[in-house]
């Protein structure tokens, strides 16, 4: 063990809060274009606390400030095949001006760590560190080789974090079939006799758009057919406002009938508002399962009040379900029209995979021990995770970073929004349950 390592005694429980403050107060917002402070610092620290208890982490930094750390920990059994547990350093940025506790000072208030990334995913971060560091200091080694990762540029598709490293660094991950990563794992209260956790078994593709029209430039007194303004605004219009039709994949239908025996009704997709009415906390979650999604986030044309411009341009986030994503993209040109060219910014897959085998069972048997009433069922992510880059090496990707929640907290609404922040209980349940996982994996 390394001499540098004085925390002898202290347990993952005891750390784990203070590892989470810690991360959050490193500002490693991700704004897409490299203008931001990195994760570097964020890596090294990692790295630091990981070489503390016997590891040799590897830093494997992309563009200047980009980083990312990695790390195996050998298991009682090397001939099984391994299991990654990914995290990200990066997160949005944040208006301190707009929250409640400053965003990058990781101030315990209401029984609650406050931050940027709390939830997104420095949580689940510290909770891997804590559980590691807890086993490395007691010489309780995992019964198959661990490979942990902590990445830079989730935010922005991961194409400086998780996809650097899978088409550069592909042996680090050598073994690997299985990870666990964000957004899974948490509860979902149904009443007092049952507790659903959510394990995310599947997650949209994205097609981040830009879309462009060209049309006659001219002085703004004038009489004008042509003004790409007006077309690019119509075009956006149609987007903004289509419903997409519901499409029920076998993850959302399981999940689906899961939660409509816990509440003793039949939930019908078909019936979005009314499905979604029933749904309380998760309603953002799941609703955006149900169908494609396209949103305008971004517009720019002009330059001067009395001239119309050549070009006007538009952003539009569009998701797509495992197996639609032809029919997205022929929807989404229909709408659009001839006159409006799109092109990619970033695209990457949809994944989906089964909610079977002993991961599965090993996931249920760990939070089952901490919570009598918990059972785990899968849903499927509308937004994206690292996972899409790994399952290019075969790793199937579940979302499972276990938390224990008030029933009251809007866990949803927090991920990318204002007064992120997680429960220091469900902070130190994660590590119990983690460290149970790990056993039974």
């Amino acid at each position: 063990m390394s001499e540098k390592d004085t925390t002898q005694g202290v347990t993952g429980e005891d750390e784990v809060v203070d590892l989470c403050r810690d991360l959050i107060r490193f500002d490693t917002s991700n704004y897409g274009d490299h203008s931001g402070p990195g994760e570097r610092q964020a890596a090294e620290w990692v790295a630091e606390k990981l070489a503390e208890v016997g590891l040799e982490p590897e830093i494997h930094e992309s563009h200047p400030g980009r980083a990312s750390t990695v790390a195996r920990i050998a298991g009682e059994d090397p001939s099984r095949p391994a299991l990654l547990i990914h995290g990200h350093l990066d997160v949005v940025p944040a208006n301190a001006d707009d929250w409640t506790h400053h965003p990058f000072s990781g101030e315990i208030a209401d029984g609650c760590v406050w931050g940027r990334g709390a939830v997104d995913m420095k949580d689940m971060d510290a909770m891997t560190l804590a559980v590691v560091r807890d086993r490395l200091r007691g010489g309780r080694r995992p019964p198959r080789d661990i490979v942990v990762a902590f990445l830079a540029d989730e935010e922005a598709g991961g194409t400086f974090g998780a996809r650097h490293l899978v088409d550069h660094h592909p042996e680090l991950f050598e073994g690997v079939t299985e990870a666990i990563s964000e957004v899974g794992g948490f509860s979902f209260t149904v009443n007092e006799r049952r507790r659903l956790y959510l394990i995310q078994t599947a997650e949209k593709g994205m097609h981040w758009m830009k879309l462009t029209v060209a049309g006659t430039a001219g002085h703004g007194s004038m009489i004008h057919r042509d003004n790409a303004i007006t077309e690019l605004s119509e075009a956006v219009a149609r987007v903004g406002r289509h419903r997409f039709p519901v499409r029920v994949t076998k993850t959302t239908r399981a999940f689906l009938d899961e939660l409509g025996d816990a509440l003793g009704t039949e939930l019908d997709p078909e019936d979005m508002e009314a499905t979604v009415a029933k749904l309380g906390g998760i309603a953002k979650l799941i609703g955006a399962t149900l169908s494609n999604t396209a949103n305008p986030t971004q517009l720019n044309a002009g330059y001067k009040v009395n001239v119309i411009p050549g070009e006007a341009t538009a952003h539009i986030d569009g998701r797509f379900l495992p197996g639609y994503e032809d029919e997205f993209l022929g929807d989404l040109d229909r709408l659009l029209g001839p006159r409006v060219r799109r092109e990619d910014v970033h695209a990457d897959k949809a994944v989906e995979t089964s909610f079977d085998g002993a991961l599965v069972e090993a996931m249920q048997s760990a939070l089952l021990a901490e919570d009598p009433i918990a059972k785990a069922v899968p849903y499927m992510l509308s937004g994206g995770t690292d996972a899409k880059s790994f399952d290019d090496l075969g790793i199937r990707g579940f979302g499972f970073a276990p938390l224990k929640l008030p029933p009251e907290l809007d866990f949803a609404g927090m991920f990318h929004g204002v007064d992120e922040r997680v429960p220091v209980d469900g902070l130190r349940f994660g590590v119990r349950v983690l460290d149970r996982f790990i056993d039974a994996s």
